[in-house]
């Protein structure tokens, strides 16, 4: 499809003092926290944090004040990058393949790259790790962190850059920000960007530099849950940390744009992906992470464009992350990609005082496993089909269906029919991983995707950022299923962990008939790492350094199939640790 860049005329935004070339083609910057509720600012009252960079947004620009997300956080990017449901585009879970925005959806990015601009993604990813699901294949050019649902350590982790892995440098929010800087300076008033900023914090491990941890440490928590004797204090401090983390990233990237001088051409945008990821303040709302509640959806959003939108705005009207796309290309005059329709409207006439009827009438939903709640201007009916009065009881305490049966009844039929329309089938999978895309050019098949026989294990329960242990035995198979999109010769390289006392196993990987055969011969027994960073004791899986080994060549042909990994023989007790393996075409 071509994508033609259009002016801003007649789209009513008023006077400025830009040029016209400048107006029409604004630079972007999208910053996306993960975990952080909407109560973690101290523009929405918190009085534990200080957060003034976020605030200034609000100052400078516009805070909307009912503003929706998804209960977790693929779905939230999802329906950020299209403008549509997560239902829709095949997400379903946050792991496993669940993740991945299914191939015919359009995202935000391909709009923007199609109309010339510079986009790159620093961050968590979330919505696919290889090619054509990965970022460099979704619109973004310049892609450098990670894919996965979370990550398993914050400093100098294994990340990877436009495909290749790479070993980042200090603390993981930090080193995001610097390479999203570069971008922004290499680009910044010579060709518009689209920038990407999608922060791994406060999501867990909950891990900080001390300097911002430091005054947390033993400071009181003055405002708390609304359920105090639920709260984790300990868990509260870190995530207020991390947040004031963010914080001053932010204004890295704020001062960046000042220091270039292009303020006034730069929209800016900040949001979370969901509710807090613990019960701590959040403004006497029900719910956290995970609930599609008031709590578990409502984040902040803060939006600046110096000169468009007038300073100090608040914004009671309700919208949600399925409004971006459609926002944000009209704000650029942008032709999106697709014809598929959208769920989401674009939000110019509430940012700029314009009347718009459709948006105050309009319904929102929330939907995480099945559960589906639906929130109107001033009703939210909850996933048990209780009605509550968000303006009289913002904290959804009394069920008000009986006194208002007709509303109740609308609303119970259009979430009846919204499932009906978008939750059938969702759950039946059956997309393999592809193996051979051209973009970014090598395949990551990590042990999040693969299946296993009974005998081996995962490190951990969540299955991202984990790797599989109690791999000792010639029966044992670590399967993934794939579908070869090129034929040729492939380099399969494994990164493993193994002790000096087992290295010696013989391993096969086959695809069919092809099939390669290598022998471990050099050990790698690396330490666990994270415990030591922890500022309380994470769910999730610690990490080790695993290493690169090349098994060899494969010679692959086109189609779908099990690609299986076994041992031929185990001279020790153990064959290795397996945390991923990667495929290189050659040439």
């Amino acid at each position: 499809m071509v994508l033609l860049a259009t002016g801003l005329a007649g789209v009513g935004l008023g006077p400025d003092a830009f040029t016209a070339a400048a107006a029409e083609r604004p630079n972007v910057v999208v910053i996306l926290a993960d975990d952080q509720g909407w109560g973690d600012l101290s523009v929405h009252g918190n009085p534990n944090l200080a957060t003034p960079n976020i605030d200034s947004l609000a100052r400078d620009g516009a805070l909307l004040e009912h503003f929706y997300v998804c209960p977790v956080c693929s779905p939230t990017r999802a329906e950020f990058l299209t403008g549509r449901y997560h239902p829709r585009g095949g997400v379903f879970s946050t792991s496993a393949g669940g993740e991945r925005l299914d191939l015919d959806e359009r995202t935000v990015a391909e709009a923007f790259q199609a109309a010339g601009y510079a986009t790159g993604a620093f961050g968590k990813w979330h919505n696919g790790s290889q090619g054509p699901y990965h970022p460099n294949a979704r619109g973004f050019e310049e892609f450098y962190g990670f894919t996965s649902g979370h990550w398993g350590h914050y400093f100098s982790p294994m990340l990877e850059h436009n495909g290749e892995i790479v070993t980042g440098h200090g603390y993981l929010a930090d080193d995001l920000t610097e390479h999203a800087l570069a971008f922004i300076q290499a680009n910044g008033g010579k060709r518009p960007f689209f920038v990407y900023l999608p922060f791994n914090i406060p999501h867990s491990p909950m891990q900080v530099p001390e300097r911002f941890y430091a005054r947390f440490a033993d400071a009181p928590v003055t405002a708390r849950n609304r359920n105090p004797d639920q709260e984790d204090v300990a868990f509260t401090r870190a995530a207020l940390a991390m947040c004031e983390n963010i914080d001053w990233n932010v204004g890295r990237v704020l001062g960046k744009i000042r220091d270039l001088g292009i303020e006034r051409d730069t929209i800016v945008i900040y949001f979370s992906d969901n509710g807090p990821n613990s019960w701590r303040w959040n403004g006497g709302m029900k719910g956290r992470k995970g609930s599609t509640d008031e709590g578990g959806v409502r984040s902040p959003f803060l939006i600046r464009w110096p000169g468009r939108i007038t300073p100090g705005r608040r914004i009671a009207g309700i919208a949600g992350a399925i409004d971006l796309l459609p926002t944000l290309t009209g704000l650029a005059g942008i032709s999106r990609v697709g014809s598929a329709p959208l769920d989401g409207l674009s939000l110019e006439p509430i940012l700029f005082g314009e009347p718009a009827p459709v948006l105050a009438d309009r319904m929102i939903f929330s939907h995480w496993n099945g559960n589906v709640s639906v929130r109107t201007q001033r009703h939210r009916l909850d996933a048990r089909g209780a009605l509550f009065d968000m303006e009289a009881d913002p904290g959804q305490m009394r069920d008000v269906a009986g006194e208002h049966p007709e509303m109740a009844g609308r609303l119970r039929a259009a979430v009846a029919q919204w499932k009906a329309d978008l939750l059938p089938g969702l759950r039946d999978d059956h997309r393999p991983f592809p193996v051979g895309h051209p973009v970014p050019g090598i395949t990551q098949l990590p042990a999040r995707d693969a299946k296993f026989t009974d005998g081996v294990k995962r490190s951990n329960r969540f299955p991202n950022c984990s790797y599989l242990t109690n791999w000792t035995s010639p029966q044992d198979r670590i399967r993934f299923d794939v579908e070869v999109l090129q034929a040729g010769r492939y380099e399969a390289v494994l990164y493993y962990a193994c002790p000096p006392a087992d290295v010696g196993s013989t391993l096969e990987l086959s695809f069919g008939d092809a099939r390669v055969r290598g022998v471990l011969d050099a050990a790698n027994d690396p330490p666990l790492v994270g415990a030591e960073q922890d500022r309380v004791p994470r769910g999730e899986s610690y990490v080790k350094d695993f290493k690169p080994w090349r098994l060899g060549e494969l010679l692959l042909p086109v189609g779908r199939g099990e690609l299986a990994l076994r041992a031929v023989a185990v001279p020790g007790q153990q064959v290795m640790e397996f945390r991923l393996l990667s495929l290189r075409l050659l040439p």
